[in-house]
């Protein structure tokens, strides 16, 4: 848990917020720095995981072998400065990789092509809205609001109307992911098995 001393000092930077997280006495649980201020963050339940896992397989499959990449698992991503905001994303997309040995352990300010945020039972919608507007104010040009209960997906785009897809709808990179096309519902079910071949 944050103490109340250090929600009470002086707003941290991202890089301060990178050295309190390495400490021991704070590697237990989640959490992000908002407006310069610790925040804890709910652990996801299992529906959740899954969602990313199937999210990030759609997405993997589809820029791998175009040259881009898949970054999951919360990773740090630095939103905003003075006063410093670091975003976990359940997932982040680039259509272009860097080589791995320019991959460094910070956080990150380079701009995803796309932000996933894949939605909780605990998610308001309030917070929801704040992270959104967020990355497009950051210049993250789309960004995808999955929620597995209403098996649905609100597409964020910079300086257009937001639209709800519902599970039979298709899905596109928006001229972002160029070529990716996949039905909403792909994000709700196991993946198809491809089909047994013989060896020579």
């Amino acid at each position: 848990m944050v103490s109340q001393s250090q929600t009470l000092t002086e707003p941290m930077t991202a890089e301060e917020f990178l050295e309190w997280s390495l400490r021991s006495e704070n590697s237990e649980g989640l959490h992000e720095l908002e407006d310069g201020r610790i925040v804890e963050v709910p652990p996801p339940k299992h529906l959740h995981g899954v969602v990313c896992w199937l999210v990030a397989h759609i997405l993997g499959n589809h820029l791998a072998p175009r040259g881009g990449y898949v970054v999951t698992n919360d990773a740090g991503l630095i939103v905003k400065r003075r006063p410093d905001t670091v975003r976990g994303p359940d997932l982040m997309a680039f259509v272009t990789r860097p080589d791995f040995a320019e991959i460094k352990s910070v956080y990150w300010e380079i701009t995803p092509d796309l932000i996933v945020e894949v939605l909780s039972p605990t998610d308001r919608p309030g917070k929801t809205d704040r992270r959104v507007k967020q990355y497009l104010k950051r210049g993250i040009p789309l960004v995808w609001v999955v929620d597995p209960e209403d098996r649905n997906v609100i597409v964020y785009a910079q300086n257009q109307e937001s639209k709800t897809l519902d599970e039979t709808d298709e899905l596109t990179g928006d001229g972002i992911l160029p070529g990716f096309a996949c039905k909403v519902g792909d994000f709700f079910a196991w993946p198809t098995q491809p089909s047994a071949t013989s060896g020579d």
